[in-house]
């Protein structure tokens, strides 16, 4: 069963404290897949493993951040590492304690009911999402970055703060959307900061570290810190996520190749063979 969501954010929080405080007690719905899937494998958990499970949970971002949200919260105080990866907090967690921590998912379907524009908002920051992860992990693997894997998970949790405003203030998500599109040239930060009354990289910093995700995760997910390779790895993803969301065909998609090749030390035009190749 699901229950009625809370009124939707029709107007911007005063600050930073507000807005974290409004996300930490917000309910997290899942994707329709996610859910009916999870229920499929509650029905026959004895056949289920953390690496059956982890597919699952790691190809949607926001139950991704719900597990890993949960099993911080969870975690012994005597436990010497954070597991930062969907797998390794799935093998801390249990497969049955995972199940009795979470009962039947409410869907982000649910959740939006008819609100088409939110669902395509959702659906669109989604995908970008998994491209993004998709192109770190690949550069990643290219680097040869023993942290592969937590690179594909912070590059998928880089835009969840952008997630969570279409599911709690699809309103104010869909304003910056149309002022963004009527003027390409406007920084996404200061149309945040008018908005919002803030920047939703802060806001993804403030819930990482109010929900005690692993420091390896929010560290790499910190644009400030951008002269670390990580870092310009989830970035440079992320950015080429962005451009190419609607084709290969941006104009700042050459700017993308020239970062990458430096990242990745290679030729612009094998990295651009290479960038195809991967969301092939």
């Amino acid at each position: 069963m699901c229950s009625a969501p809370p009124p939707p954010i029709a107007r911007a929080l005063p600050d930073l404290q507000a807005w974290t405080a409004h996300f930490l007690a917000a309910p997290l719905p899942v994707l329709a897949d996610t859910a009916e899937r999870l229920e499929a494998y509650r029905a026959n958990e004895d056949a289920v493993d953390a690496h059956l499970l982890a597919e699952t949970v790691s190809a949607d971002p926001l139950m991704s951040l719900k597990l890993m949200a949960h099993v911080a919260g969870v975690r012994s105080q005597r436990s010497t590492t954070d597991p930062e990866t969907v797998t390794a907090a799935l093998v801390m967690l249990g497969i049955s304690p995972f199940f009795r921590a979470f009962g039947p998912q409410t869907t982000v379907d649910e959740y939006l009911g008819g609100n088409c524009a939110a669902l395509m908002g959702l659906g669109g920051v989604l995908r970008r999402s998994n491209r993004g992860a998709a192109f770190a992990l690949a550069f990643a693997v290219h680097r040869m970055d023993h942290d592969a894997q937590v690179i594909h998970a912070a590059a998928q949790l880089h835009d969840f703060a952008e997630m969570l405003l279409w599911l709690h203030a699809p309103a104010l998500a869909l304003q910056m959307t149309e002022r963004q599109q009527q003027d390409p040239t406007l920084r996404s930060a200061a149309i945040q900061r008018e908005l919002l009354h803030i920047e939703l990289h802060d806001l993804q910093q403030a819930l990482m570290r109010a929900w005690h995700l692993p420091e390896l995760l929010v560290q790499i997910n910190d644009e400030r810190h951008a002269e670390t390779a990580q870092v310009r790895n989830v970035l440079l993803a992320v950015r080429l996520a962005r451009h190419t969301a609607r084709g290969w065909d941006n104009a700042a998609l050459s700017d993308d190749v020239r970062d990458i090749a430096a990242l990745l030390n290679l030729g612009e035009v094998p990295t651009l063979h290479l960038l195809r190749e991967i969301d092939a």
